[in-house]
Formats: structure tokens, C-alpha cells, sequence
């Protein structure tokens, strides 16, 4: 079952006409969140980028748009499919209408919930995607429907036998990867992509600089990564709503430890 604008329908019922601005023009945003137990997992992190990027679209937020209205829907849906862990996404896009210019900037809005599947892999091999670069934009940032570079990058990592790539701007510096935000670790320095590199504003990596800026054991930075960086580090990982973080085991010819990404992953748990 789906939740269209709080109906329930049947998931292979047809909602969307040709006029749909989310088919046209990406005109969309979208934020996928876990359900473990009944329960949201950052709730308010994910409602409130949410707002932000909503408002940064020139989105109209309904009144009745609230915090509330927002788990309670998230939760019906998972309820009316019968699942108490989920991965639940939720689709924002403006309504029907016109060329580029819209009618106007109120909303439609689509949940669907799925099995959750979230289990962290222990071999996990990647490799930089060049073909096509992210911008550095603010508008890559977001998290709109506009994921081009993240399709080509996935069939690329499918036809090479690779768990993921890792994207890069056109300066080409490491942005993210396909999935969720990176990280590099180097003895007790762990760096990540700034936000004006263009990576999407992670839930998970702002729960992970918020814990690093409190210990004492590691140093965070915020800076411009090359590729080059990723055959020198002791560790990299990816964070994403879903997984967490995942260790990655393997670049190029280059393996990986996952010390420091298991103690983070135990911390970010107990946080949650």
C-alpha cells in the first residue's frame, strides 16, 4: 500500500498523469528514513531538512504540515503494510502543471514503505566514477529527484563488479558516494567533504561530526579530498540513513581496516 496525499491505494494502482512535474522536471524532493520497532529513526533531522529544502524550492509547507503530521503518516503507511522495520521514502513534489514556470507552488505528496534491508556488508569494494561530475553547487545539496550522475554511476558499478563509487565535482575532488556521504580516515584525522563540495546534507554525517566534535581521540575536518587521498588512507566509509555506516574493504588495489568506523558505528548506535 502506498500513502498518496494520506489515502491508501494499492501500490500498482497508476497516480501520476503525464503533467506531473516530478516526471518533467524533477521538480521533487524526496527523503528515505528508517523505521525500527515502530520507531523513526531522527525524526526531527529528517523533518527539518525537509523544511529547509522545501522552502529552498519555493515549495509551498501546508499548514497541517507538522512535525506530528509527518510521523504519523510515515508510521501509517509502514502499519498499513505490515511492517514494523522499515525503509520508508517520502516524495514531495509540486502538483500538476505547466512548462517550466508552475501554476503554482502548492504540493503533492507520496510514501511508500518496503522490508527493511540495512545490514552492513564485510567485503565492500568501490571505484571513483568519472564519466559524469556532480556540481558544486547549494542545489546539489538536496535532496531532489535530479540523481542522473547516481543512475550511471550505479549501472557502472553493476557492469565492473563494484559495491559502490565514489563521485566527484567538477573540480574533481571526492563529493560522496552513490548513496550516502564519505569519509576518509588517516591516523587520528578524519576528513570529509565540505558542504560546498556539493554533498547531499547527510543526516547521519551531521550525527558523526556532532560525535567527533566532542571526542578528544580524533581531529575532524571539513575539507577538499582528491582521489589521490583515498590509496593513502587507513580507513574510508560511507553514512546513510539506512546503513549507517559501511566500512569500505577495498579501492582500487588498496584494502582498508574498519577500526575506527566500527567504533563509530558502536556510538551511533548507542546515540540512537
Amino acid at each position: 500500500m502506498i500513502n498518496f496525499n494520506g489515502s491508501f491505494l494499492d501500490n500498482s494502482k497508476a497516480i501520476l498523469y503525464s503533467n506531473n512535474r516530478a516526471f518533467n522536471y524533477g521538480d521533487a524532493l524526496f527523503e528515505t528514513l528508517k523505521i525500527e520497532n515502530s520507531k523513526i529513526y531522527f525524526l526531527e533531522d529528517h523533518y527539518f531538512r525537509l523544511m529547509a529544502s522545501m522552502r529552498m524550492l519555493r515549495m509551498e509547507i501546508p499548514l497541517n504540515f507538522t512535525m506530528e503530521f509527518f510521523e504519523e503518516e510515515l508510521l501509517k503507511t509502514a502499519t498499513q503494510n505490515n511492517l514494523e522495520d522499515a525503509r520508508v521514502r517520502l516524495t514531495v513534489f509540486r502538483k500538476d502543471g505547466e512548462l517550466y514556470n508552475p501554476t503554482n507552488n502548492q504540493i503533492d505528496y507520496l510514501i511508500e514503505a518496503s522490508t527493511l534491508m540495512s545490514s552492513v556488508k564485510e567485503t565492500y569494494a568501490v571505484d571513483i566514477f568519472k564519466d559524469y561530475y556532480l556540481n558544486s553547487d547549494i542545489l546539489s545539496t538536496i535532496k531532489t529527484t535530479n540523481k542522473l550522475a547516481n543512475v550511471l554511476a550505479s549501472i557502472y558499478a553493476s557492469e565492473n563488479g563494484f559495491d559502490n563509487c565514489v563521485l566527484v565535482n567538477e573540480k574533481k575532488h571526492v563529493v560522496e558516494a552513490i548513496n550516502g556521504n564519505i569519509f576518509v580516515v588517516k591516523g587520528n584525522i578524519i576528513k570529509t567533504p565540505p558542504i560546498t563540495e556539493g554533498c547531499i546534507k547527510g543526516i547521519i554525517r551531521k550525527k558523526i561530526l556532532e560525535m567527533l566534535s566532542k571526542n578528544d581521540d580524533y581531529t575532524i575536518e571539513e575539507v577538499e579530498i582528491s582521489p589521490f587521498e583515498l590509496q593513502k588512507a587507513d580507513e574510508v566509509f560511507i553514512t546513510n540513513s539506512i546503513v549507517g555506516i559501511q566500512p569500505i574493504s577495498q579501492y582500487k588495489k588498496y584494502s582498508f581496516n574498519n577500526k575506527v568506523s566500527k567504533e563509530l558505528a558502536l556510538a551511533l548506535s548507542e546515540l540512537i
